[in-house]
């Protein structure tokens, strides 16, 4: 299963979670999922508070549970998988926005996740 593909399964893992505060079965993903629905489980809080600092005038509620759980995913890549480059974190997650979003989702997605990533210091970057 290619990368892009596990990721958009973890988004939806997280939003299930997030919107019916059931898991969704872990079977069904791959290692690289599970550790980006348990990562993001994990710094939820963490996610959650840089979203909102950039989200200027925005509750995190009011933010639509699918693009939470893109941000968040994208987020905890951004954050904690050295591998895997900021770039490619946001334009999976922009384009994951556009398949399954509304038509002004990904560019809010871009706009907060860009946003955040030039304000985070060099040494916030992938820490475990």
């Amino acid at each position: 299963m290619r990368r892009t593909d596990q990721r958009r399964a973890a988004v939806f893992a997280s939003y299930q979670r997030d919107v019916t505060g059931t898991p969704k079965p872990a079977d069904r993903l791959t290692d690289f999922g599970r550790e980006l629905v348990e990562g993001v489980e994990s710094h939820r809080d963490e996610l959650d508070a840089l979203i909102g600092e950039q989200a200027k005038g925005w509750e995190m509620g009011r933010i639509a549970p699918l693009e939470r759980a893109i941000l968040r995913t994208a987020l905890f890549e951004i954050l904690h998988r050295p591998d895997v480059p900021d770039e490619v974190a946001i334009d999976e997650a922009v384009e994951t926005a556009k398949l399954y979003c509304g038509s002004e989702a990904p560019g809010f997605v871009n706009g907060i996740l860009g946003g955040i990533v030039r304000r985070l210091p060099n040494d916030e970057k992938r820490s475990a």
